[in-house]
């Protein structure tokens, strides 16, 4: 089958296999005559499993540590359990971190009368360092976001 048909078997976008494949996740392509790439049903099966992986957080790196066991049928399923326990910590706390960041902002929120005053906790806050404690001002970045003018 061609890369679109393997695309919408797997659910991988075209781009992401040519992608899998230039940074060896997946074997190069078989090719016709013409030169299209070719696929089988096994390399369907195995761009499911990257969905999958990539689904619930894997990296790529982890991603090829999860195939190479996959592939070996002489593993241990303790490496594969470690793989997804190292996973679900990291996803433990990336969901602290986050509802760290929602209640800070939900107390800014509070915080702001949302009037007609200039006066804002939450610009107040942003324009602060807090992990130094001091008052520095901040710019804008390219992309969008704060970048500490002071310099540390």
């Amino acid at each position: 089958m061609n890369i679109g048909d393997a695309a919408t078997r797997s659910g991988v976008s075209a781009k992401m296999i040519r992608y899998y494949e230039q940074i060896g996740l997946i074997p190069p392509a078989a090719r016709t005559a013409s030169g299209y790439r070719s696929y089988g049903t096994s390399e369907v099966h195995m761009l499911r499993f990257i969905a999958r992986a990539r689904d619930l957080g894997f990296s790529i790196r982890e991603i090829t540590g999860l195939l190479d066991l996959w592939r070996k049928k002489d593993r241990r399923s303790a490496d594969v359990k470690a793989l997804a326990q190292a996973r679900v910590r990291d996803l433990r706390d990336k969901i602290e971190r986050m509802q760290d960041m929602a209640d800070t902002l939900e107390d800014l929120a509070n915080a702001c009368a949302g009037n007609e005053r200039p006066s804002c906790p939450i610009l107040q806050r942003l324009e602060t360092t807090e992990a130094s404690g001091e008052d520095s001002p901040a710019r804008p970045s390219r992309s969008g976001g704060f970048k500490d003018r002071g310099g540390s």
